[in-house]
């Protein structure tokens, strides 16, 4: 099992509202670099998808439970078949969006004791929660030729340091897809 962040970035680190939903006056940075870039399996999750399991943070799995559902192409397919796990405080209705259900007890616990590989995009609570308990073995990161200056960052000031390496880059659209995984120990 491995756990996999991916997450549109910019290239200050911004990771906040990449497709405008959330109304910010930056929002929409990564959108408008056009489909090329963001449409499909960008991340190259392949077999992760078919395999895994979506581990999100309520804001980004009901923003994601408003998209998903109604597309059909191949790679929606994937997004609406994999299992989802949403970590809430309270109780959104997971009927919404099919093989979605609350997760239950300690975030850290439920990670350690998942068998599949956990793919958790967006949710950047989750993810500040799986880094401080050192549960990311990789970030999967689509970074986009632009400076936001404000929003919130994947690794803000203050983070635990952290050891990693390049495992691949490329370009994708306009953008450049890194994939870094945990330095040899």
């Amino acid at each position: 099992m491995s756990v996999v962040v991916i997450e549109f970035i910019s290239l200050d680190g911004i990771v906040s509202d990449p497709d405008g939903s959330a109304g910010t006056p930056y929002g929409g940075w990564a959108f408008r670099h056009g489909p090329e870039a963001v449409a499909g399996d960008k991340f190259r999750l392949g077999r992760v998808l078919d395999e895994g399991i979506l581990l999100l943070g309520r804001t980004t799995w009901e923003l994601f439970a408003r998209l998903w559902p109604g597309r059909d192409d191949p790679f929606a397919a994937r997004m609406n078949a994999v299992p989802k796990l949403v970590v809430s405080r309270g109780t959104p209705d997971v009927s919404v969006w099919a093989n979605s259900r609350l997760m239950e007890g300690d975030l850290a616990d439920a990670v350690r004791a998942e068998r599949r590989d956990v793919v958790v995009t967006g949710s950047l609570g989750v993810v500040a929660a799986l880094r401080k308990e050192d549960l990311v073995d990789e970030y999967r990161l689509l970074t986009f030729p632009v400076v936001l200056g404000q929003g919130r960052r994947l690794f803000p000031a203050g983070s635990e340091p952290a050891e990693l390496e390049c495992l691949s880059a490329e370009r994708v659209g306009a953008a450049v897809l890194t994939r870094h995984g945990r330095a040899a120990r």
